[in-house]
């Protein structure tokens, strides 16, 4: 069986590897010279910068990787548990260090708002139901058929799964700081906590389960780790190869085009590519299927991303690991993203310094940090080589005032990405930054299928697929394929 495996973001590469583990002849085929995809690493003067995720939880599904093959992870990676997961800094100063120690989380909780320590813990148990039943039970099955779905339903409206994860939140918490920190999740994995569906209420719970951790050296090193696992099972891989059509014989898929080289013939194609961008720029000759055209054409799509990696020269000694700054308004910052697709001044921001870890990320004496910036999707029509100066400016501001002093005069090394790059480097639809929303109304079958709903053999892992975005959601898709296959 010969399968190919479009881009090697954490999707492709554990599909290519589970593909591989049933005997399959699999090539990796993957658009830059570098393997990663969001995952990608920026090297800049002795500085490593991580391009997408820093914050890895479920550690066990990267393991599972290297165990199928009974290998040893530790001899590939080293991924180490955090003890501060985020400091939350609020506009009136306040922080709050978030983390595993319940004692120490419903000590600052109480400090903020007394009455609201019973509703966390109620929260929490609440989160753990959904987290069974989301994560632990459907995260790695097949959404493909509507009688599956139909099935599911009473157990998810039990779980409120029509509330928003912040009304959820906001029925157990009532003060607005502690409401923000608990529903800031969704915007992990591109939606809107005021609309995405509380069944991602179930990412708090994951957290408490296993912990947020670090790649010692950057997440790239677990990329590194992998592309070697690859290479030993005799996964064919092609760098620097630009997949431009999928060519299809009677409805079944037979054989990819590559950029000015020939074609390879395939049984299977597993794309970990946006799936608007298959459907409507790779794909000749698909099945007519109104529904579906529907279906396509009805999706809203998450926030885009401003993404400022920048090293400096000064050691910033006291900034945590992931540090999360909210700004002075919330609902009304989130509707001028996601709705109105207007830039506003009163950002919110992720600050990620992986040097509080990993002294290697940067030269001795220095230190690495990128920030993230939820932004409009290019929906927006937002000039970014005019816009992104400005922002870029207006973030090193905001960084000065509340966390970095003295900040422009020390960076040393710096550049920004932007939806541009997101929508021409990495080929999603209008630079969203995780594919489409994790609203109801496009989660699980709603969302696009996994085994394609156009043709034969054609199958989809990554964020936009089931069960979503996050590291935990587009490795249980590799494993969703698994079933499938």
């Amino acid at each position: 069986m010969n399968s190919v495996v479009i881009g090697s973001g954490f999707g492709g590469i554990a599909a290519a590897l589970r593909l591989r583990a049933k005997k399959h002849n699999v090539t990796l085929i993957e658009k830059h010279n570098d393997l990663g995809g969001r995952a990608r690493v920026f090297k800049k003067n002795g500085f490593i910068f991580d391009g997408g995720p820093t914050v890895i939880t479920a550690p066990y599904l990267i393991y599972e990787l290297f165990e199928i093959f009974n290998k040893k992870p530790e001899d590939y990676i080293k991924i180490k548990s955090l003890d501060i997961w985020y400091r939350f800094l609020f506009e009136d100063g306040t922080s709050f260090d978030y983390s595993g120690n319940e004692a120490s989380m419903k000590n600052q909780i109480e400090k903020i708002s007394k009455n609201d320590v019973k509703g966390y813990e109620n929260l929490l148990k609440f989160t753990q139901k959904i987290f069974d039943k989301g994560f632990s039970e459907l995260a790695d099955v097949p959404f493909d058929r509507p009688f599956f779905m139909m099935k599911q339903l009473p157990a998810l409206i039990n779980l409120k799964s029509y509330k928003s994860v912040y009304s959820l939140v906001s029925s157990h918490i009532k003060n607005e700081k502690l409401r923000r920190m608990f529903s800031m999740h969704p915007l992990l994995v591109g939606g809107n906590p005021f609309t995405t569906t509380s069944i991602y209420g179930l990412i708090l719970f994951l957290e408490k389960k296993w912990g947020i951790h670090y790649s010692m050296g950057g997440t790239g090193n677990i990329i590194k780790g992998l592309e070697k696992l690859m290479l030993e099972e005799n996964i064919k891989i092609l760098k620097g190869s630009e997949v431009t059509k999928i060519n299809l014989e009677d409805g079944k898929i037979k054989s990819i085009k590559i950029k000015n080289q020939k074609e390879i013939d395939a049984d299977n194609v597993i794309c970990n590519a946006d799936p608007p961008a298959v459907y409507e720029e790779l794909l000749d000759n698909k099945k007519s299927n109104f529904i579906f055209k529907w279906k396509k054409e009805r999706m809203e799509y998450s926030m885009g991303l401003f993404v400022y990696y920048f090293g400096t020269k000064k050691v910033y000694e006291n900034v945590a690991h992931h540090t999360i700054k909210f700004g002075d308004k919330y609902k009304e910052h989130l509707e001028d993203i996601f709705e109105k697709k207007k830039l506003n001044e009163d950002i919110s921001f992720y600050l990620h310094r992986p040097s509080a870890t990993d002294k290697s990320m940067a030269p001795e004496n220095h230190d690495c940090f990128y920030v993230l910036v939820p932004v409009p999707n290019n929906q927006s029509k937002i000039n970014w080589s005019i816009e992104g100066e400005k922002l870029k400016e207006l973030v090193i501001k905001k960084m000065e005032k509340s966390l970095l002093p003295d900040l422009k005069n020390n960076i040393v090394e710096d550049f920004y990405l932007t939806p541009d790059y997101f929508e021409r480097e990495l080929n999603t639809k209008y630079g969203s930054g995780f594919s489409i929303q994790p609203k109801f109304s496009q989660s699980a079958y709603f969302r696009f299928h996994n085994k394609s709903e156009v043709c034969d053999g054609l199958y989809f892992v990554g964020a936009g697929t089931h069960p979503g975005a996050g590291v935990p959601g587009v490795l249980s898709s590799a494993k969703v394929l698994d079933k499938i296959l």
